[in-house]
């Protein structure tokens, strides 16, 4: 199944590494993720609106992350997926929950 992403990523530091981690762990069930904070850089907000829209559309689903309702993108997104009925499923894993910085101790742990 191909899962979209959806949650915050304007104003968030972080957005590169939690979205990579629910990629992983989507990954990880067997599951192809599709990541929309993988974009070039320096595009307008509606240039990426309107990439991750396509990205979305052909997903099977759309996983949110928990901070999904503090961002205007994501709402529209969801917004999107209600009209249209794509299933979705909330992301409340204690692993993404987890800051970047808690993540790299945790993988220093492993070595």
């Amino acid at each position: 199944m191909k899962i979209y992403i959806a949650g915050k990523i304007t104003g968030d530091p972080y957005y590169k590494a939690k979205f990579a981690r629910a990629a992983a762990d989507i990954a990880d069930a067997g599951h192809t993720p599709i990541n929309p904070a993988m974009q070039p850089e320096g595009m307008s907000n509606a240039d990426y609106m309107r990439i991750s829209f396509a990205k979305l559309d052909s997903a099977d689903a759309v996983a949110f992350l928990p901070d999904w309702e503090d961002s205007k993108g994501a709402r529209i997104e969801h917004l999107l997926v209600e009209y249209t009925g794509k299933p979705t499923y909330d992301i409340k894993s204690a692993r993404l929950m987890v800051l970047p910085e808690s993540l790299e101790a945790r993988d220093d742990d492993k070595r």
